[in-house]
């Protein structure tokens, strides 16, 4: 696909996009391709960022919590069966996140679910296998933890993943388990926010994580260099809805950590909405370019557009998959 630009935001919102840090304006602002020469580039901007971000803990219910600010949120179920954590993080977070699991209880780590490969969901395999867990994933997730992978919109080569840090057990279509007296059902989405996202559900505690397939509160990355599009983010949030009840928990990969059916159905109708603006503009012949300029999020943007991926960021996006 095409480079796409994202626009220009603070040195601290660009350091905590992708690890659910609260956005906050600082001196000096800089376009990615500025920070791409002054620094490391923006994985390392976001690793950097990670090795100070404090880890905030939210106590759910049934023994499930979510830590924030270490990547994409993650959650722990604890219990006699040992911990289980959907989600690793990004390894620097390792002091501040083994001290906040430590004070869930004192179960070691058994099991770790990887919702997709980004390295801000998996970069923490490698020290959480090493403390004990073993790592579960959707096969395509371990198709991209293994090898090299380009994403385009970080301008930016992952290397191969350390062997320790390649799931040991991995699925095609579902997987379930059961620990701490939950049942914990593993779904594979198809091709959505990437290739390899997966839902867990812990059914007696009626709380869904839905990974980087639900965003809540902001604009959503897809990441069209491993399989992701607008159709498929909208497909799994069919799927997030359908396994919902008015009650049940959602967990997003990204934006506020606790969130509910209503939310994000609103998250589902705002993707269609743009899907449909863009596509009918692209239909006209308009280039991306113009598209961007006719302002197809307008109606979306006061809400959903005051972060990271600002209303021409997403507009791109969406502009590559219709």
């Amino acid at each position: 696909m095409g480079s796409l630009k994202p626009p220009s935001l603070s040195r601290r919102g660009f350091c905590v996009c992708c690890i659910g840090g609260t956005f906050t304006a600082a001196t000096g602002w800089l376009t990615p391709r500025q920070a791409f020469a002054e620094a490391r580039g923006l994985v390392s901007l976001i690793k950097d960022s990670a090795a100070t971000s404090p880890i905030t803990t939210h106590k759910l219910r049934n023994n499930v919590s979510i830590l924030e600010g270490s990547g994409g949120n993650i959650a722990v179920l604890t219990g006699p069966d040992g911990k289980l954590l959907v989600d690793a993080g990004i390894g620097v977070s390792r002091p501040r996140l083994s001290k906040a699991i430590a004070e869930l209880g004192s179960e070691p780590v058994a099991h770790l679910i990887n919702t997709h490969w980004h390295f801000d969901h998996a970069d923490g395999n490698e020290w959480l296998h090493a403390a004990g867990a073993q790592i579960i994933a959707h096969e395509n997730t371990r198709k991209h933890l293994s090898g090299i992978q380009r994403v385009e919109d970080w301008d930016y080569n992952f290397l191969a993943s350390p062997a320790d840090a390649i799931p040991a057990e991995v699925f095609a279509g579902e997987h379930s388990l059961k620990l701490n007296g939950e049942s914990i059902a593993l779904k594979y989405y198809g091709p959505a926010h990437t290739d390899g996202d997966v839902s867990v559900t812990f059914t007696e505690a009626n709380i869904l994580h839905a990974g980087d397939t639900y965003w809540n509160g902001i604009y959503p990355f897809i990441d069209y260099s491993t399989g992701g599009s607008i159709d498929g983010m909208i497909s799994a949030s069919d799927a997030n809805l359908a396994a919902s009840k008015s009650d049940t928990i959602i967990i997003p990969g990204h934006g506020r950590p606790v969130s509910n059916k209503a939310e994000l159905q609103e998250f589902r109708d705002m993707l269609v909405a743009i899907r449909d603006n863009v596509g009918n503009l692209k239909k006209q012949g308009k280039t991306r370019d113009e598209v961007v300029a006719a302002k197809p999020t307008a109606a979306f943007d006061a809400k959903w557009g005051q972060f990271v991926i600002d209303p021409g960021f997403f507009t791109r996006l969406v502009y590559e998959g219709v």
